[in-house]
């Protein structure tokens, strides 16, 4: 039996983004009865107990306040609970799976004890966090320093998009790595154009199917919501620009609305966010088109979502989105002009169905879960 102790994501069920939604699925789609998985899983309640979720050994960690530092500290109360964990049980040759480069500067020792144990320290560096704007600078030097570090410690560098991939091996030549893509949900919407939420949904917003350009994602700079809000209203389109996204209360908004003045068009709608996935899947696929701006980090599961719904995906063009979509996309730049006539090009015309159909045979072919679970455990049997 392989045990394998996931750290650094918040835990089971999932309830928040992308690495606690893959270890979800990696859970719910295991084939293989030779590997035990060990969740952390922060809790306000006590620390160290544990719950089974879908047969997965959970272990609480009641996580100390430390204002930011709290994300380090939480990975680090992790790994001491499992370690302790290892060593009751009697436990050989387990695997330490680490989500995330935070804790990098304090991942010596632990390294040193996992590998004492016989065990293997494998890490997904996820994105270049170290770049997101929401950082100050000395957080950005420490994210930068923690992902190198890491490099030197880990076994195995998991790459879910092989620009980080090749990114990481630039950049640190002594790490070992290998490539596993992030999945994505194929399954239509259920809904149809009659049902109450479709037609409240777009009553409310005073829109309609295939007359609007598409956004959804995390409300944050980097995801470069001002070019394609100041691109899109250059452009000649009369559909809307419906935009989804967790933008209230955001100090982001009113510095984006002072940028552009978007508020002056009325094409330009921010809806708030939509938790009813079924409702998403319809509203993306019903989209004219999805305009994509995320230029930090690896594979965006809004992306995969996107390509796995909407026929015609306008994406910036940078190569971690390229890696992903391939030639199923069309592409901008940041360049003045570049998406506004792209738009303009496009509006024009109506039936994108086989770009649409490319994309999905695409995400079918190479990001299943089925098929990213079944590498994962190869990859946990097999590694020694």
């Amino acid at each position: 039996m392989r045990h394998v102790f996931i750290i650094g994501s918040r835990g089971l069920p999932a309830k928040y983004g992308g690495f606690e939604t893959f270890v979800e699925e990696l859970v719910s789609h295991q084939q293989s009865d030779q590997i035990k998985y060990h969740v952390a899983c922060l809790s306000d309640e006590e620390h160290g107990t544990h719950f089974d979720f879908k047969g997965v050994d959970c272990f609480k960690v009641k996580a100390y306040a430390l204002g930011p530092a709290r994300v380090i500290a939480y990975d680090m109360q992790a790994l001491d609970l499992a370690l302790a964990y290892i060593k009751t049980e009697k436990i050989t040759n387990p695997i330490f799976y680490i989500l995330g480069n935070t804790i990098g500067a304090f991942i010596a020792p632990y390294a040193r004890k996992i590998h004492k144990s016989g065990g293997r320290l494998f890490v997904n560096p996820d994105g270049l966090e170290w770049k997101r704007s929401k950082w100050s600078r000395p957080v950005q030097a420490y994210l930068k320093y923690a992902e190198k570090v890491m490099t030197k410690h880990a076994d195995l560098i998991i790459s879910d998009n092989v620009g980080i991939e090749n990114y990481i091996k630039k950049s640190y030549p002594w790490s070992k790595t290998s490539f596993i893509a992030y999945g994505t949900d194929l399954t239509p919407s259920g809904l149809t154009a009659s049902d109450s939420k479709v037609r409240d949904f777009f009553g409310k917003w005073q829109s309609s199917e295939k007359e609007y350009y598409l956004i959804v994602g995390r409300f944050v700079p980097e995801n470069n919501y001002e070019t394609a809000i100041r691109e899109f209203m250059a452009s000649k389109t009369e559909r809307d620009l419906l935009i989804i996204c967790n933008h209230e209360g955001n100090a982001y908004f009113d510095k984006l609305k002072e940028a552009t003045q978007f508020d002056q068009d009325p094409r330009v709608k921010f809806v708030g966010t939509v938790y009813d996935r079924d409702l998403l899947a319809y509203i993306r696929k019903q989209a004219f088109a999805y305009i994509h701006g995320h230029e930090v980090g690896g594979t965006n599961p809004g992306l995969l979502e996107a390509l796995a719904q909407t026929d015609l995906n306008l994406v910036l063009g940078v190569d971690f989105n390229r890696q992903v979509a391939k030639e199923t996309a069309l592409y901008w730049s940041k360049e003045t002009g570049s998406l506004a006539q792209l738009i303009d090009q496009k509006d024009q015309e109506s039936d994108f169905t086989q770009l649409g159909q490319a994309a999905r045979k695409h995400m079918a072919d190479n990001y299943t879960w089925q098929k990213i679970v079944a590498e994962y455990e190869e990859l946990f049997l097999n590694e020694s």
